[in-house]
């Protein structure tokens, strides 16, 4: 195998939740030439399939030992990584699904680190609901049928299901952040990612020990239109050139923005390991992040 593939590489991890500034973190990630990073890639797919596939159930486990699917899984990450130039030794792989397979990517990477964007889920919502209506000629691939898409509040609820775009990552993100490997975790406010990116991003590097980077929060870039309009959902993936807070009145009625709102259970986070660089009820908290200190002043939702 190390033949094949004879560049060392370092695997980190980006999830957490939806609309909450993971495709921006990438595009800030790889501004330094030692990184790789972009959106959402197949390979958590590949890994959920390859392990369903040779696993209790499938006729073909019997066939295949524990170490086998450590090193088929390990072949993903190889292969798929494999044509990245040679000085972007770091990856960064995006999958809400990360979160949900902690135990697994800790056995195989043992230093990795993920770094977990959230964000206030009513203002998740509000940018999933915008995003429905900026194509309203098009029946998105985002619900599964004209019921669930039939008006805010089903799509709501819809993107809350446990399963749901949202309920998964919000569900997958709370296993992760009170399972035995928490410490891997850095959670990440978006809020905060936009109002004082310079502090945040020195966090993070501080986090995941690396050298410190100069990047360019004016000049920030990254689009995906050929994959967003697939989805039926054009500018899903598109980031503001400039990094800056974007404030904004909601669109959802009041009862749903209020609804959501009580769900940002990391604001009062207690029990975990997990680093955060979140904003907190109370500067006080003794679990805000300790990752090098945190930040913890209110910012507008943008």
């Amino acid at each position: 195998m190390a033949g094949v593939f004879p560049i060392e590489r370092t695997f980190n991890f980006i999830s957490g939740m939806p609309r909450s500034g993971s495709t921006l973190l990438s595009a800030i990630l790889r501004q330094n030439p030692k990184f790789h990073a972009g959106m959402t890639s197949p390979v958590g797919g590949l890994f959920s399939n390859l392990i369903a596939s040779v696993s209790a159930g499938s006729e073909m486990a019997p066939m295949v030992n524990t170490e086998q699917r450590k090193r088929l899984a390990q072949g993903l990450f190889d292969s798929y990584y494999a044509d990245l130039p040679v000085e972007q030794s770091v990856v960064f792989d995006t999958n809400r699904a990360w979160t949900a397979n902690l135990a697994a990517l800790t056995d195989l990477y043992p230093n990795a680190k993920v770094l977990a964007c959230v964000r206030n889920v009513a203002w998740v919502m509000d940018s999933m609901e915008r995003q429905f209506q900026s194509n309203a000629f098009e029946n998105t691939r985002l619900f599964g049928d004209a019921n669930q898409r039939s008006t805010v509040f089903t799509r709501c609820e819809a993107l809350a299901n446990r399963n749901g775009l949202v309920g998964y990552g919000w569900s997958a993100l709370q296993e992760a952040l009170y399972g035995t490997n928490a410490d891997k975790l850095l959670l990440i406010d978006y809020d905060l990612l936009v109002a004082r990116p310079a502090e945040v991003m020195g966090l993070v590097y501080g986090f995941l020990g690396e050298d410190a980077y100069d990047h360019d929060f004016d000049n920030v870039e990254y689009d995906a239109p050929a994959f967003d309009e697939n989805l039926g959902v054009s500018g899903l993936h598109k980031v503001h050139k400039k990094v800056q807070p974007m404030p904004r009145r909601t669109i959802l009625p009041p009862e749903l923005f209020q609804q959501y709102s009580q769900l940002n259970f990391w604001q009062n986070l207690k029990g975990s390991r997990a680093k955060m660089i979140v904003q907190q009820p109370e500067a006080e908290n003794s679990n805000a992040a300790d990752a090098a200190g945190s930040s913890t002043d209110k910012t507008n939702a943008a």
